[in-house]
């Protein structure tokens, strides 16, 4: 998935987006509204991730803003404001969650995780492309009855390929998907991600390199449940 943190406070901003991108997802970090506006505005995110007492103003206001301009993206409140008044008015502006600092990272990630599926209920739990199944809700793969030990970032770009099978995915989209804007990942990055999944995926090939274009899994016969 892709999301966005809106965090002023450095620290907790850095330690929730290292987390998060440990679990395979990309992710964008921003520091006020204004950074965080022009970020909504540019990509298509799975989970926002908001933060409301910020120096330039409350997420609040600007969820309420992005909710009536047509970004629908699921968005988890993070914020030290733990009121009954505080939450009600969280959900009442959009919110899809309400999460009290301090808190666990592991309920992070869980709820992250919650929201991201419940908020886009089109997608499918599971999709098999001939004889591989790519469960995404437990992000886990199987090919032939037998698991791929597959690293975060080769689920993501896995599931990217899986929810495109028979389109070519641009290497932009590779690069999104799996690190986000404020990554800067080597220059050989994509190749070897390429590689690695394309190894563990084993014969016969399904996935292809569309010289100049991208990278396409082939799947004739998907099916989504």
């Amino acid at each position: 998935m892709r999301l966005l943190v809106l965090e002023d406070q450095s620290d907790l901003r850095e330690s929730v987006a290292s987390r998060l991108r440990a679990q395979g997802h990309a992710v964008d970090e921003a520091r006020g509204l204004a950074e965080a506006e022009s970020f909504v505005q540019s990509y298509a995110y799975d989970v926002l991730l908001l933060d409301r007492g910020l120096p330039d103003g409350d997420a609040l206001d600007a969820l309420l803003r992005w909710r009536q301009t047509g970004i629908v993206a699921p968005a988890l409140f993070l914020t030290a404001r733990d009121s009954i008044e505080d939450r009600v008015d969280g959900f009442a502006g959009g919110a899809d969650d309400y999460l009290v600092k301090p808190f666990a990272m592991d309920e992070l990630v869980a709820r992250v995780g919650a929201i991201g599926r419940r908020g886009n209920a089109i997608r499918p739990s599971t999709i098999r492309i001939v004889d591989l199944e790519i469960d995404l809700a437990r992000r886990a793969a199987r090919r032939g009855g037998i698991a791929l030990p597959l690293r975060p970032k080769e689920f993501a770009l896995l599931q990217l390929l899986a929810e495109r099978a028979g389109q070519v995915v641009s290497r932009q989209d590779l690069l999104a998907a799996c690190w986000g804007e404020d990554q800067q990942p080597a220059s050989n990055a994509e190749e070897v991600l390429i590689a690695a999944l394309r190894r563990k995926l084993g014969d016969p090939p399904l996935l292809r390199t569309v010289r100049g274009t991208g990278y396409l899994l082939e799947s004739p016969d998907a099916t989504r449940a």
